[in-house]
């Protein structure tokens, strides 16, 4: 499987930005997840969303702000971020396929190659 995300770029601090996360080489059949890493901070659980896509959570950072969501018709995971800040500044990963606590990015099997969304203030 690998995972292609996009969207990202340069925004004011409030703005939005849609992120999206398209899956080749096999059908997105897993649980997928958002997470971002910020320079010299360690990679931050960010949204993680079911099969299915009737379950989510999000980490304490976003909630209320992001939402996840996936189209499995077209392989593809979104993350919507609305009322951004500069401290979400940092490059946005999306992963699938999770063996163990989601909140663990070592939990996940496949990995994006991660986009840059860059907040001013």
């Amino acid at each position: 499987v690998q995972l292609q995300a996009s969207g990202g770029g340069l925004v004011q601090a409030g703005g939005s930005l849609n992120l999206s996360c398209a899956a080749s080489g096999r059908t997105l059949s897993f649980v997928a997840a958002w997470f971002r890493q910020a320079p010299g901070k360690e990679r931050e659980f960010v949204a993680r969303i079911s099969e299915s896509g009737d379950n989510s959570v999000y980490g304490d950072s976003v909630k209320g702000r992001f939402t996840i969501a996936r189209d499995n018709a077209r392989n593809t995971v979104y993350l919507q971020m609305t009322s951004l800040k500069p401290e979400d500044t940092a490059v946005y990963y999306c992963a699938a396929s999770q063996s163990g606590p989601y909140y663990y990015a070592s939990s996940y099997v496949y990995w994006g190659q991660g986009t840059q969304v860059t907040v001013s203030s």
